[in-house]
């Protein structure tokens, strides 16, 4: 009885052991074992990641802004009242109107940047510089964050530009004397192509007159 009972517990030692080294074969198969001439290899599954072409070049150029100016032939300022009441609710559009949370909105167009002396600008806008110009008013609109980084504006931008060219055409209307919209610059003119010169046509042979084959008739 008693070598029956040390036969079990050899045997549970055995089986033991070779789990152990199965389960060890298994895990250096998966992951690699052993050590290299250059230390440890690495353990685990490789994931090959792409890295971005732009990364440590540089940041790519960004798109140029959008020249709002081609944008007024076909804007209309009642369209843009429409689309400033979002902006009533911060600002007052009236002439002589109290400041909101934003400030008054009244004879924007072609004024300095941070005008009202009595209005709490942020840092960032203060320090701008600059004027209100038609140009720079859209590209404030379309992302006032990032035209003018560390804004207290919370507005999060008008993406299209005839939205914001009616806006602007409105806004332009809010001053004393209202603000002529800015003509769309023109585009060079592309030199007509000329034509290569036709060649003289090939002058025409003269015709030789008749000869007459046979001699009159005597006359009788």
């Amino acid at each position: 009885m008693k070598d029956l009972e040390l036969n079990k517990i050899a045997a549970a030692i055995f089986f033991t052991g070779v789990t152990a080294l199965a389960i060890s074969l298994t895990v250096e198969g998966l992951y690699g074992g052993g050590h290299s001439a250059h230390g440890e290899q690495e353990r685990g599954y490789k994931i090959d990641v792409v890295e971005d072409a732009g990364a440590g070049g540089g940041a790519a150029e960004e798109a140029k802004p959008i020249e709002i100016a081609q944008f007024f032939a076909a804007a209309s300022a009642e369209k843009g009242a429409n689309l400033s009441k979002a902006c009533a609710s911060c600002h007052s559009l009236d002439k002589g109107g109290a400041h909101k949370v934003g400030p008054a909105l009244w004879g924007l167009v072609n004024a300095k940047v941070a005008r009202h002396a009595d209005y709490s600008y942020s840092t960032a806008m203060a320090g701008h510089g600059g004027e209100w110009t038609f140009q720079s008013l859209s590209e404030f609109l379309e992302k006032p964050k990032k035209y003018i980084s560390g804004t207290k504006m919370a507005y999060a931008g008008m993406k299209k530009p005839e939205d914001r060219a009616s806006l602007l055409a409105y806004l332009a209307t809010l001053n004393d004397s209202p603000v002529p919209l800015p003509q769309p610059v023109p585009q060079a003119a592309t030199a007509p192509v000329e034509e290569a010169p036709a060649e003289p046509a090939a002058p025409t042979p003269a015709v030789d007159a008749a000869t007459p084959t046979e001699e009159p008739a005597p006359a009788q």
